[in-house]
């Protein structure tokens, strides 16, 4: 089973839109870490693999895998415009991760009708969660720039609208169709 740390829950985007998944075909966790949205894909029926630059959450990840004999091949790697090849995945999940640089590459990669599902980190914090670099945080809408020429599915990015202890916060969703 190993130990877990808090990243061990699949993204919310993914566990609440599952309905929106394909009955069959191939997912890519990408920037996996120990693989919860790869685990969930995987139970679904997907053909899943796992990429990370961490060998370690990987084999934690492997070990979780073979446990409870889910298939997922991991990858380790740095994940680059490279790695991608065109029309491959029928579903992608990023969790908390951005790299701007891989997004046109993530959407290639996308076979047609193929669903991306995004959560990551905004600019707007109501708490300290999540990284302090710009870099690595989404400006307001962001995602939906980034992923234009997508079909939107789903999007959510609360901000400080309302009752900010609740609900989701500091993050975004996205969820887009490849056409």
């Amino acid at each position: 089973m190993g130990n877990f740390s808090i990243n061990s829950e699949p993204a919310s985007v993914l566990s609440e839109n599952l309905f929106l998944l394909p009955s069959a075909g191939v997912a890519l966790d990408l920037a996996s870490g120990l693989g919860a949205n790869a685990l969930l894909l995987a139970k679904q029926g997907l053909t899943t693999q796992a990429w990370d630059i961490s060998s370690v959450a990987l084999r934690k990840l492997q070990q979780q895998a073979d446990a409870h004999a889910i298939a997922i091949r991991t990858f380790t790697q740095e994940i680059t415009t490279q790695r991608f090849s065109p029309n491959c995945f029928d579903v992608i999940v990023v969790s908390r991760f951005l790299d701007r640089s891989i997004c046109n590459a993530i959407m290639e990669s996308l076979k047609p009708n193929g669903l991306l599902f995004y959560q990551t980190y905004t600019q707007y914090k109501s708490s300290e969660q999540g990284p302090k670099n710009l870099r690595y945080l989404l400006a307001e809408n962001e995602l939906l720039q980034i992923f234009s020429s997508l079909k939107l599915v789903y999007y959510r990015e609360n901000s400080g609208l309302g009752a900010i202890r609740q609900g989701l916060r500091n993050e975004a969703q996205f969820v887009g169709q490849k056409i």
